[in-house]
């Protein structure tokens, strides 16, 4: 049906930079919760499940959440998978609807090339929002449908098979006899999708701590237009000309270009420039590495010859202000762009390959690590900012901490915030006491394959993944759901051993692995056909997760586990998913043989992961498998080193026999290195874990 619309000229005044101060505005961007840490956010989401996760938000050795892309692994073999990214530039909307569906597009392809895709197989879903009826609101959205539909994807010749509208973004209440509404401008959030041929080609905002140069490849060719940045906003401004995809060949040659880069071993790392400007990314790049930065914006504040500066008397007051201002510029304009970091030795090569893509005129090194663990500016062969990079950590992290101390105990906000960018932080590490390339199942695997049960129940999901590991290790599994036992179709004697699999059974709530014993222990049929499994001396079981907070309350009837303790509320009043590191005690447990002594990080996703003797159990004597350490490799019960607060670390418990072992962290779903998102090993190779389940193998013989 036809309506009536109008376009409503919008204009906003131009930003005004005089007296702004570089010092204040760098740690006010950083601040900013556009810009800001959201590890609140992510570590209270399990970014694990599935065991197919390559890529997730924490980058690096000290889990920075500044990843620009999403990559999954389609299948537990192969290195073949899925990229994900997202797009969104509402703010520039206010000025110029049709600029924000263009940027919106083009930044979830600049997030999105971080990973190894073809630019022909990306697809997007693009989510619009609108509140039309408003005057120039509906108008607004047409012209940005055709920017983006009809204009911008054929341009980059990919497609938009998906999406979805909300168009009532608009608020009406009634204040003291006053009706009062805010409206929302037109937004459009683009998630960019890819299929790639090989994950193990992505990069990250990780800065690498070697001899290197920082390129800026900015497409928005030295214009430099701010407003809707977060710089304005922190100035409680706006601006007059947005950012924009003048050219959408521009991003082509971005694309083909980082992939040349990639595929010719020359990309370091890589981040894209969006929210904060150059800025927020490379102070990002720098907290991603935990190292220090010198960034130089000479070549990103030249002025043509003869350019006005003013009256003659004044001149060097107007010469310096005016520097100033272009600096604010060069460092927190939103103009698209990237950061590629590449070796100093190669600075050349790298220049050449944006050469013959058309990108090098506007392609300038701007940067490179320092070892002074200090964030600095330089501009005119002199230091216009520097601050220790801990202490602009800390205020980048200021507003997660903030946000938690509300939400979650305020005792572990404090401690988590006051581990951010500290300077004698190593960060995780391997150390092992195993060749983690042996195949200890070797031997065993051309004889019988053992039977055993992936045992499941409601709203259990880590049962595939634990299926795959267990199979590799020289198992035959079977998906045994608790209502196969039930039921009587299945019985626990017709297997060698069983897993109790974790992830969100009952819901995951409260006491979700308790619940799970009870419908064991309150079955009279079940409780005995458990209790005789327990009984045998040739069966062995495994519960991870909240099917180790399920053996735990099975406790009574294992034998020799009578000292395991209760698993309940982390301390942190929170779920936890985070990669943490632990280390392998000397445990009579068969899983573990052969490991003890090492330390490496591993997959953690529970909200009752603490070890409570209060309640059951005797720490003085149950038989420790593994615990939780810091990244010096003492045992911790600091938060986050220690994600739910247990005593002594402890995250693992087994029997005297060492047959039954619980296990809080999910080592199935990280048996490939490919699986972490930082596992600092061969990215080709099977991790650490995968010994866990070959040595089942073993013991079985």
């Amino acid at each position: 049906m036809p309506r009536a619309v109008a376009r409503v000229d919008r204009t906003s005044q131009p930003l005004q930079l005089t007296g702004v101060a570089l010092e204040q505005a760098a740690l006010d961007v950083l601040r900013h919760p556009t810009v800001a840490s959201k590890r609140f956010l992510i570590s209270i989401g399990d970014r694990t499940v599935g065991g197919l996760s390559h890529r997730d938000q924490m980058v690096g050795p000290w889990q920075v959440p500044v990843a620009d892309v999403a990559v999954t692994l389609a299948d537990y073999k192969g290195f073949a998978g899925e990229a994900m990214s997202m797009g969104e530039r509402t703010p520039l909307a206010s000025v110029d609807a049709p600029a924000s569906g263009r940027m919106a597009v083009a930044e979830s392809i600049t997030n999105l090339l971080a990973a190894p895709f073809e630019l022909s197989r990306v697809k997007l879903s693009c989510n619009w929002m609108a509140a039309c009826g408003e005057p120039g609101e509906d108008a607004a959205l047409y012209d940005t449908v055709r920017a983006v539909g009809m204009e911008l994807c054929p341009a980059l010749g990919i497609s938009v098979p998906v999406g979805k509208d909300s168009l009532s973004m608009r608020t009406r209440w009634s204040d003291a006899g006053k009706t009062k509404q805010v409206v929302a401008p037109v937004s459009l959030i683009v998630t960019a999708f890819a299929s790639i041929a090989d994950v193990r080609g992505t990069r990250t905002p990780e800065l690498a701590r070697e001899d290197s140069a920082l390129i800026l490849v900015d497409l928005g060719r030295g214009q430099n237009r701010m407003a809707g940045s977060v710089l304005a906003q922190t100035l409680q401004q706006f601006g007059d000309a947005v950012p924009d995809l003048d050219d959408p060949k521009l991003l082509v040659s971005l694309v083909d270009a980082v992939n040349a880069l990639r595929a010719q071993g020359l990309l370091l790392a890589y981040h894209d420039r969006s929210d904060g400007g150059l800025w927020a990314a490379a102070c990002e790049m720098a907290f991603a590495g935990h190292t220090g930065l010198s960034l130089n914006v000479d070549m990103l504040v030249t002025e043509a010859l003869g350019a006005d500066v003013g009256d003659a008397k004044n001149w060097a007051a107007q010469v310096g202000e005016r520097r100033n201002e272009q600096t604010l510029k060069a460092l927190f304009n939103e103009e698209l762009g990237a950061l590629l970091q590449v070796p100093a030795a190669q600075r050349d090569a790298a220049m050449r390959v944006l050469r013959t893509h058309g990108l090098s005129a506007h392609s300038h090194v701007v940067g490179k690590p320092n070892d002074r663990g200090i964030v600095e500016v330089w501009r005119d062969a002199k230091s216009v900012f520097a601050r220790p990079l801990v202490e602009l950590q800390q205020a980048w992290d200021d507003t997660s901490w903030r946000i938690s101390k509300l939400r979650d105990n305020p005792a572990c906000a404090d401690s988590e915030h006051a581990l951010a960018g500290r300077a004698d932080d190593p960060g995780l590490h391997v150390a092992l006491t195993f060749d983690p390339a042996e195949n200890v199942a070797a031997p065993f695997l051309n004889l019988a394959r053992p039977k055993v049960a992936i045992l499941r129940e409601q709203g259990v999901n880590s049962h595939v993944e634990m299926s795959y590991a267990m199979s590799q290790g020289g198992f035959d599994t079977y998906d045994v759901h608790m209502s196969d036992l039930h039921s009587g179709r299945v019985t626990l004697d017709q297997f060698k051993g069983f897993v109790a699999c974790g992830g969100f059974s009952y819901g995951d709530t409260l006491g979700a692995g308790e619940g799970w014993a009870r419908s064991v222990m309150f079955n009279p049929v079940l409780a005995q056909q458990f209790e005789a499994f327990f009984g045998k001396t040739d069966t062995f079981a495994l519960g991870v997760c909240n099917g180790c907070q399920m053996l735990a309350a099975l406790s009574p009837i294992i034998p020799g586990a009578q000292d395991w303790p209760k698993f309940t509320r982390n301390r942190s009043e929170q779920f936890e998913a985070r990669l943490s590191q632990v280390e392998v005690l000397e445990s009579p447990s068969i899983f573990f043989a052969g490991m003890a002594g090492s330390r490496l990080p591993i997959a953690v996703a529970h909200g009752e992961g603490y070890a409570d003797f209060s309640q059951r159990g005797d720490a003085a004597k149950v038989k420790a498998v593994m615990r939780y350490v810091d990244h010096h490799g003492k045992p911790t019960e600091a938060y986050p080193l220690n994600p739910n607060g247990s005593p002594g670390g402890l995250t693992a418990v087994t029997t005297a026999d060492g047959r039954y072992t619980a296990i809080m962290p999910h080592a199935e779903r990280v048996f490939r290195n490919v699986q972490m998102s930082w596992s600092g090993g061969d990215t080709s190779a099977p991790s650490p874990w995968a010994r866990m389940f070959g040595n089942a193998r073993k013991w079985i013989g």
